[in-house]
């Protein structure tokens, strides 16, 4: 039962900081986008 627990306690963490991790690249990803379109309609 100790060992579900703590198994169970990692995968909910690593699945937040992944989720986390992969939200912020997405945003990198938008800015980095719009800094190409604005340099395009210059």
């Amino acid at each position: 039962m100790n060992r579900l627990t703590t198994l169970l306690s990692l995968i909910a963490a690593f699945s937040l900081a992944g989720c986390n991790t992969v939200h912020g690249v997405g945003q990198d990803l938008e800015k980095a986008g719009e800094a190409i379109s604005n340099a395009a309609k210059k």
